[in-house]
């Protein structure tokens, strides 16, 4: 029997917009969400040219007052930074323009000052587009924070055709990765009571068998794959903030990569991790991890430690320090307790290390 959960929000965006040549809709929906005052459109220098100023532009045009912010790194210095300029202006939203940090850095900083926030992605390679949290550096943790869920999201096909196919592999390795931090939900369940929804489950895992039955077209870069991997990414954020945590899309697999993250920063994009991750993580679960790893290699993304730029000794490593990451969230690695032998022979077993 299923325990009821403690009251926890439900935030759920308003609006999702998502098909070809969507990105001139941005300035009606900013007056239709009631947004009056002036926008603050946080982008990236690359991508404030795919589709930043584009953004602020059709904005503008409904006579809103528009300001830039080109943001670096996803650090809590450039959230502030985002803050003060916002403060400064006295605006009524902030749009974010770009990949996973960009969006993370808009959604903190509007969560900070209780404003809303429209997520405008220009990649699919993350499923915090419609999440209520943000990935940000220098807050003592390695993983995501609580912020608040976009009001908006609004999807242009055109762009995310675009995007460099690696980014791509990075989003399916995310999505991918529900089949196992699912399982390690449904086991914190058994094992401690936790909360567990079957309906964000549920939703969390449709996204996953929908990439896996796209795994071809996705990989061959076709507009329909794309569209399929682009839902489920915004899928798989709504399943977040149905079950008011992180818990059906990040498991153990998102543990391994933050290890990773400790110890060796910047190897990798954060869905690739998580993709090796699962391989090994589906294992020890008695899941069908072969299949995983092919559908991972059909996209084009990452299956072995060379491939996220790590070495075997960092593999064990992360494998060891992963339960520690996050002392609170009980996963497979706390049934089976890994130790340097046996984290070696998983990852060799699965052919992440060699």
């Amino acid at each position: 029997m299923l325990k009821v959960a403690s009251s926890h929000r439900m935030e759920l965006p308003r609006e999702v917009i998502i098909g070809d040549g969507t990105l001139p809709e941005i300035g009606e929906l900013y007056s239709r969400l009631g947004l009056a005052g002036p926008a603050l459109v946080v982008t990236g220098h690359k991508t404030y040219d795919v589709a930043g100023r584009e953004v602020g532009s059709y904005i503008s045009e409904q006579g809103v007052e528009v300001r830039y912010v080109k943001a670096d790194k996803p650090t809590i210095g450039e959230v502030r930074r985002v803050e003060a300029i916002a403060r400064e202006m006295g605006v009524k939203a902030i749009i974010g323009v770009g990949g996973g940090s960009k969006i993370d850095m808009a959604k903190l900083a509007a969560s900070h000052l209780g404003i809303p926030m429209i997520s405008v992605p220009t990649t699919a390679s993350h499923d915090g587009i419609s999440s209520p949290f943000a990935s940000i550096k220098g807050l003592n943790r390695p993983y995501s924070v609580r912020a608040e869920a976009p009001t908006a999201v609004l999807v242009d096909m055109d762009v995310i055709v675009d995007s460099p196919p690696r980014l791509v592999a990075s989003g399916c390795g995310d999505v991918v990765a529900k089949f196992t931090a699912v399982r390690d939900w449904r086991l914190a369940h058994e094992r401690n009571g936790e909360y567990y929804g079957q309906y964000a489950a549920s939703l969390a895992l449709m996204s996953a068998r929908l990439v896996v039955r796209n795994a071809e077209r996705i990989g061959n870069g076709s507009r329909e794959g794309l569209r399929v991997l682009m839902e489920a990414l915004i899928s798989c954020g709504v399943s977040m903030s149905i079950a008011g945590s992180s818990r059906p899309c990040s498991g153990s697999e998102h543990l391994f990569s933050h290890a990773l993250d400790v110890i060796r920063p910047g190897g990798a994009l954060h869905g690739e991790q998580c993709g090796v991750g699962t391989i090994m993580m589906a294992k020890l679960h008695g899941l069908r991890w072969r299949k995983i790893r092919s559908v991972l290699a059909t996209i084009g993304a990452p299956t072995d430690a060379e491939g996220i730029a790590a070495t075997p000794e960092q593999i064990i490593r992360a494998l060891l320090m992963a339960p520690e990451v996050r002392p609170g969230r009980y996963t497979i690695l706390n049934e089976v307790r890994l130790d340097e032998v046996a984290a070696a022979r998983l990852a060799m077993s699965t052919g992440v290390i060699k």
